[in-house]
């Protein structure tokens, strides 16, 4: 049977280009790739939510997985809090804050680099995102190489991937989740993090021998 993955990049990402090997991989593996694209000037996540929902709509294969790195994740709890079953597959959230970010809020809170974010903080960066309600299976990879853009404005609490902490990926209801020796950029270049990816989408769970568990995720 077909299987697609969707690839929703983070917040500053240009063009998807950071997402290149993470998509080749996929592609090797079996997988029909689908890259979604967005901005977040002008737009708050759950409005962007709605053309992923759009987006993925087009896509005719009859699993589609969605694979969202950092504020992409963020985007992807607003999709499914506003369309909870619109197709079948499995989702991954790599390094994404979705308890709210530190570092997000620093930089909102300075009048200089505010606009940096966009809307991103409403419902998002600031907090108060979405719930997961079990409506699919859902993964969760954090990082814990601190080192990253993020250290520009003091960095999160440890452990932390140098922009988002561990602890603010933790989401309540998830299937399984990880955390791997990689940084908030590094994970999308690293050959075993796209291994897990696709040990998930698979399997629905983690390869745990080689990873370490993240042991506030509960059982959806």
């Amino acid at each position: 049977m077909r299987e697609a993955i969707v690839l929703v990049h983070g917040l500053w990402s240009v063009g998807s280009v950071d997402l290149i090997k993470l998509r080749k991989h996929f592609s090797k593996a079996g997988y029909e790739c689908h890259t979604f694209n967005y901005h977040v000037w002008g737009k708050p996540p759950a409005d962007i939510a709605v053309k992923l929902h759009q987006f993925i709509e087009k896509i005719d294969a009859p699993i589609v997985n969605i694979v969202a790195h950092s504020f992409g994740g963020i985007i992807t709890m607003h999709l499914f809090d506003q369309f909870p079953f619109a197709k079948k597959g499995r989702v991954v959230l790599m390094a994404s804050p979705v308890n709210g970010s530190a570092v997000g809020k620093r930089i909102r809170a300075n009048p200089v680099t505010r606009w940096m974010l966009g809307q991103s903080h409403v419902n998002g960066l600031s907090g108060d995102v979405p719930e997961w309600k079990g409506w699919q299976d859902i993964g969760v990879i954090a990082g814990d190489i601190p080192i990253g853009i993020g250290l520009i404005t003091g960095g999160p609490d440890l452990p932390h991937d140098g922009t988002v902490s561990v602890e603010e990926t933790e989401l309540k209801g998830a299937t399984d989740a990880v955390i791997m020796r990689v940084s908030h950029s590094g994970m999308l270049m690293s050959t075993p993090v796209a291994e897990q990816v696709v040990i998930f989408l698979r399997t629905g769970m983690f390869d745990q021998e080689t990873t370490t568990p993240l042991l506030d995720a509960e059982p959806a």
